[in-house]
C-alpha cells in the first residue's frame, strides 16, 4: 500500500489501461475501454444538507433533508449508506471506475467516511476542512484517522483566511504526517445550491490565491496538492504554482466557465497550455459532479475527453489525466 506521502516520487509510473474488477470489490464487473476516475465529486448528504440549512428560517425541524430536497427538485438523499449505493449504480452504468467524494461543509466528513467504508474500492474520500476553527493539529489526527479520508479540503474564500498563513502550514504538517492530500480551492467561488436555497455567499475571492498556495506547498514537496478548475479564473496564477511546485496538480473538472474572464480563451488552449506546464502527469479529470437525479455529467467527459483528442494527445497520455493520475495518487490496497 502506497502512502500519499511518497507520491510525488512515483510520479513516473503509470497505471495500466486494462478491462479490470476494481479492487476486491465486485461493484463492477464490466469492461473499461479505458479507465475512467473522477476527482471531483460532492457528497450532498442528509447530513449536508441538515448542516447547510442549520439555523436558517422556512424549513422544518423534522425531516429537514427531505424538505430541502423537494425545494431544490433532487431526489431525498437517504441515508449515506443510501447514497453511497446510489452512486455506485450511476458510476457502473457510466463505467466509472472510481471517484473522490466530497464532504461539502465542515462536519459532515462522517458521511462520506461512511460511503468509502461501504465501497473502498470504488471512492476515495475528501473532506471540507475549516483552519480557522481551530485545534487544527487534534482535528485532523482524528479526521485522517484509518483510510476513509485521505485529502484535506481548503476554501479559504469562505472561511476567511489566506492561503499562505501559519494555520494553513499547520494543516499541511498534518496531511505530511497522516500521508494525505491537499485540496485547495482558488480563484472564483460559486456555490450553487446556497444561490438555489436563497442563503448568502460572503466570500473574499482575495483570499484563493495560488501563488500564496505555492509559498507553502513548496516547503511540503512529499504533499500532493491540487488546485481544481484550472484555478477557477486565476488561470496565470495557477500555472505559475504549478511551475514552482512540481506537487501541485490541476484538476479539470466542471464546465470551467471561468474562461469568460479570458477573452478568446478556448478549453482547447486551456488544455494546451496546462499539459505545456504541467505535462499529463499533473492534471487530474474531474466533472463536479453532485446531486441526484442529474447525476454523474457525462457531458463535461465527453467534452474533455474530446478536447484532448482534438489537440492531439495520444492514449497513453490521455489514460493518465482521465485516470491513471489519480489511481497513482491515491493508490489503493
Amino acid at each position: 500500500m502506497q502512502n500519499l506521502r511518497h507520491a510525488r516520487e512515483s510520479l513516473e509510473e503509470t497505471v495500466a489501461d486494462e478491462a479490470v474488477r476494481i479492487g476486491n470489490e465486485a461493484d463492477y464487473d464490466g469492461p473499461f475501454h479505458m479507465r475512467i476516475c473522477d476527482a471531483h465529486c460532492h457528497f450532498f448528504s442528509s447530513g449536508f444538507l441538515e448542516l447547510l440549512t442549520s439555523g436558517q428560517s422556512g424549513f422544518p425541524e423534522a425531516n429537514r433533508p427531505s424538505a430541502v430536497s423537494h425545494r431544490l427538485g433532487w431526489d431525498d438523499p437517504g441515508t449515506a449508506e443510501d447514497l453511497a449505493d446510489r452512486w455506485i449504480q450511476e458510476l457502473d452504468s457510466r463505467s466509472v471506475a472510481r471517484v473522490a467524494l466530497i464532504a461539502s461543509i465542515p462536519g459532515d466528513d462522517g458521511s462520506v467516511a461512511a460511503a468509502v467504508r461501504r465501497h473502498p474500492s470504488r471512492f476515495v474520500g475528501f473532506f471540507m476542512f475549516n483552519p480557522a476553527a481551530g485545534d487544527i493539529t487534534t482535528r485532523l489526527a482524528r479526521a485522517l484517522d484509518g483510510r476513509a479520508l485521505r485529502c484535506i479540503c481548503l476554501f479559504p474564500a469562505m472561511h476567511g483566511y489566506r492561503l499562505d498563513d501559519e494555520r494553513v502550514k499547520e494543516v499541511f504538517a498534518a496531511a505530511a504526517a497522516h500521508g494525505a492530500a491537499i485540496f485547495a480551492h482558488c480563484g472564483l467561488l460559486t456555490v450553487g445550491v446556497r444561490k438555489k436555497l436563497g442563503l448568502a455567499s460572503p466570500f473574499d475571492l482575495r483570499l484563493g490565491d495560488p501563488l500564496a498556495l505555492a509559498t507553502v506547498a513548496s516547503r511540503f514537496p512529499n504533499v500532493p496538492v491540487i488546485v481544481p478548475h484550472f484555478g477557477a479564473g486565476m488561470w496565470r496564477e495557477a500555472l505559475m504554482a504549478v511551475e514552482q511546485c512540481a506537487n501541485i496538480h490541476l484538476d479539470t473538472s466542471s464546465s470551467n466557465s471561468w474562461m469568460k474572464y479570458h477573452p478568446g480563451l478556448t478549453l482547447d488552449q486551456v488544455f494546451r497550455v496546462a499539459i505545456a506546464v504541467a505535462g499529463t502527469d499533473r492534471l487530474l479529470f474531474g466533472t463536479d459532479s453532485s446531486f441526484f437525479p442529474r447525476g454523474w455529467q457525462q457531458s463535461v467527459f465527453e467534452a474533455q475527453e474530446a478536447t484532448l483528442r482534438t489537440i492531439g494527445i495520444e492514449e497513453g497520455e490521455r489514460a493518465k489525466i482521465l485516470g491513471g493520475n489519480f489511481d497513482r495518487l491515491f493508490s489503493g490496497d
